[in-house]
């Protein structure tokens, strides 16, 4: 049975009115708008209220006419009233409920004809600056429809159809309930009023009146704006197949065999359009008592993570060491993790998405890789300072699965590499600027601490930094080639530019997904002006696949930046490959390129115990084939997510480019200094509601990355999935509006 959800909503709406008296028999019709469809669930015609079940409504599209549903209202048909709700459905955007009664004291101003002024500023913030009478016309006729269609774009919520009954409409279920209520409640007031010995009723002053209608013009401009600028959300059927872990072949033998986990690459242009709906439209989060409920849980549930982070605070700058830490209304501490799941110190167990913000593709403290990391660092220690056969044994796995990396300089982070990377471009080249795509997160050096995260902010972000550091850094907003290649003409007269780096998905990890030929786009124009191109694959490397994006999408980058991906979630993770004439700038001596030598160094870098669990996590990558199964739970998860988001009709936006899954709830990634009177308007509250649904996320027992960003790992089996999504199916449903 197709749209359960919304039959539901109007027997619960007949329910409370038959309870309270205001609906009687079979008199009187209710319906509610089906979200993301020209359809409404609206009451059979002749059936008795109390025996309403949902599988007996009926569903109706907004010319009025029937379609039949194998699953429910077998034999019935819907309301003769059908044509005027659909006529209030299409005329009203802002509503998404409908009741129609019979209710005796608003009928009686039926048969006097006599409209209700604006008595109180409750009624006028409700219902409208009157509640107008809709001329006489027989019941179920196109006439009535016609008549109701007329008065209901004056932006009222209630209407009195001479000779018949009333009208009360919503922008949700409980909303149109309420305002039915409320107009009997001023009917009553009014007829006593009329009645009585003075005769005479004042009204509110205009200019109250006015005030208590903008604000309803408001709620009613905000619920529409959710109707017009959403998009025909993803169909999902009730009955589809989810993708499956199972359906992965054997692992091939040969490198070159290796699959990756994007199992097919989402349609770019229709996302953004997703993604630009969301933006388009007001916030719509958690309903107060839901959030309330968040914020409870995690006060009494999570009193030891608390205690202890509070106590860091005294230490340590806002009391954790890392930004993923940072998480609404304090940091978790974590004490446990294995698998897919993570334990904090209060013994709450969480389905883990963070992994630990994506490098460890097999799982949480994985066994095998533990134990042969163990088995080294006993015989060597973590650190030498002296060369130690697993830098090597690391750089040639490296090289194994990524051809295009001839040579590798490990070093001890992601920023590191990229500090390294930028250094040899222009040490190489003899060119000194260096384009980011705006948004892009490139680690926290001086240079590429620009355009940070919010496109077009420029240094925004670069306190303590001085204007010399990024003087020879330029941004170009996301999939705008036209502005990366005029960026590169106008760097000519600046003496070039040494590199282009991009995150090959698109910035933050594809927050901002890129079109699939993109990545090559860059590389001719990179050719044609000279440039180095460098690929950041500190979450993409082995995470896409072995051979990284730069495999996957088949573009070789002249440097490639590794991260904490690259020692499996050790620390001291990070290095640079590449070219290996280009690489030889990192060389001594007599290695090192004629007058093009640089320095770069680091006590801990390629230790023992980095080197060998990069080595060993490769190898059982490889032999697992984890990055094509994390892929394709990430695709289960997403799908069912799209479900979900179906199934409420909200405007979210879940999408996945294989294991990295991104579920977009409020959009805020999206805002950028194109418009900066949004940008400034809405960050905020964006940014707020998307903390306080990652805390939902929580409280329902999953980890997200800042609710919106989600890592699957080998250890997402479909059952971890299946568990993942009726949590989140719990979420939904304390959604503002479901």
């Amino acid at each position: 049975m197709k749209h359960q959800l919304s039959r539901r909503h109007v027997v619960d709406m007949c329910r409370t009115m038959l309870e309270r008296g205001y609906l009687k028999a079979t008199e009187g019709n209710v319906s509610v708008r089906i979200p993301g469809h020209e359809l409404y669930a609206v009451t059979p015609s002749n059936y008795d209220y109390d025996k309403m079940r949902d599988e007996d409504i009926c569903i109706v599209d907004f010319n009025g006419k029937h379609v039949p549903d194998a699953g429910g209202a077998g034999g019935l048909v819907p309301s003769i009233e059908c044509g005027m709700h659909a006529n209030i459905y299409r005329s009203r955007p802002d509503v998404n409920a409908i009741v129609h009664t019979h209710q005796p004291y608003a009928s009686a101003l039926a048969f006097l004809r006599k409209p209700i002024p604006a008595l109180t500023d409750e009624q006028v913030r409700f219902l409208g600056r009157e509640v107008a009478i809709i001329d006489y016309a027989p019941s179920g006729t196109g006439f009535l429809a016609k008549n109701v269609q007329k008065k209901v774009v004056s932006g009222d919520n209630a209407f009195i159809i001479a000779n018949h009954g009333v009208v009360a409409l919503g922008t949700d279920p409980d909303r149109a309930v309420f305002n039915m209520a409320l107009l009997e409640k001023v009917s009553i007031a009014y007829l006593m009023a009329l009645t009585s010995e003075a005769g005479k009723v004042y009204t509110i002053p205009a200019t109250i009146r006015e005030i208590a209608f903008g604000k309803l013009k408001k709620d009613e401009k905000r619920i529409a704006a959710q109707i017009v600028d959403a998009v025909e959300p993803v169909r999902v059927p009730s009955d589809e197949v989810l993708p499956s872990v199972s359906e992965i072949a054997e692992v091939p033998q040969k490198p070159e065999d290796l699959g990756y986990s994007i199992s097919e690459y989402l349609d770019v242009d229709d996302t953004m359009r997703r993604l630009k709906a969301l933006v388009a439209q007001p916030l719509r989060g958690l309903r107060h008592d839901a959030l309330l409920d968040t914020l409870n849980y995690f006060e009494t549930k999570c009193t030891a993570s608390k205690e202890i982070t509070e106590r860091a605070k005294k230490r340590i700058p806002g009391g954790v060491q890392h930004n993923l830490a940072f998480n609404y209304p304090f940091p978790l501490a974590i004490d446990k993790a294995e698998g897919a799941h993570l334990v904090d110190r209060d013994g709450n167990v969480y389905i883990d998405f963070l992994q630990a913000g994506g490098p460890t593709i097999l799982g949480s403290n994985y066994g095998p890789v533990n134990e042969q990391v163990a088995a080294v660092v006993s015989q060597s220690g973590p650190v030498t300072g002296l060369f130690h056969e697993y830098e090597l044994k690391l750089a040639e796995i490296i090289n194994r699965y990524m051809p295009h990396i001839e040579m590798y300089r490990s070093l001890g982070s992601g920023t590191e590499a990229v500090m390294a990377a930028v250094r040899a471009a222009r040490a190489h080249t003899g060119k000194k600027m260096v384009i980011k795509v705006g948004g892009a997160y490139h680690g926290w050096s001086d240079t590429v601490v620009y355009g940070l995260r919010v496109p077009g902010s420029f240094r925004m972000n670069a306190k303590g930094i001085p204007w010399g550091a990024t003087e020879r850094t330029r941004e170009a907003f996301p999939h705008d080639l036209g502005t990366l290649k005029r960026k590169l003409i106008e760097n000519r007269v600046r003496g070039g530019t040494a590199a282009v780096i991009v995150e090959p998905l698109g910035p933050e990890s594809g927050t901002r997904p890129v079109p699939y030929e993109y990545n090559a786009a860059v590389r001719k124009l990179c050719d044609e002006f000279g440039a180095m191109l460098i690929f950041d694959e500190v979450v993409t490397g082995f995470r896409t696949g072995l051979g990284g994006a730069a495999g996957y999408f088949g573009v070789t980058p002249d440097l490639t930046v590794f991260g904490k991906a690259v020692s499996g979630g050790y620390p001291m993770a990070g290095g640079v490959g590449g070219r290996a004439d280009v690489m030889s700038v990192f060389g001594s001596g007599l290695d090192g390129k004629s007058g093009a030598h640089i320095q770069v160094g680091g006590t801990l870098s390629a230790n023992p115990l980095s080197c060998a669990a990069g080595y060993f996590a490769i190898q059982e990558m490889a032999r697992t084939n984890a990055p094509v199964i994390a892929g394709r739970a990430g695709d289960r998860l997403t799908r069912g997510l799209q479900r979900l988001i179906d199934k409420y009709g909200l405007p979210y936006v879940a999408y996945n480019q294989g294991s990295i899954v991104h579920l977009e709830c409020s959009g805020v990634m999206l805002l950028d200094m194109r418009n900066p009177v949004k940008l400034l308007k809405e960050n905020k509250g964006r940014k707020t509601l998307m903390e306080q649904m990652g805390a939902a996320y929580a409280a329902h027992g999953i980890i997200t990355l800042a609710g919106s960003r989600m890592y699957t790992s080998m250890a997402d089996t479909d059952e971890v999935i299946d568990d993942a999504l009726a949590r989140f199916d719990q979420v939904f449903a304390l959604v503002e509006g479901v």
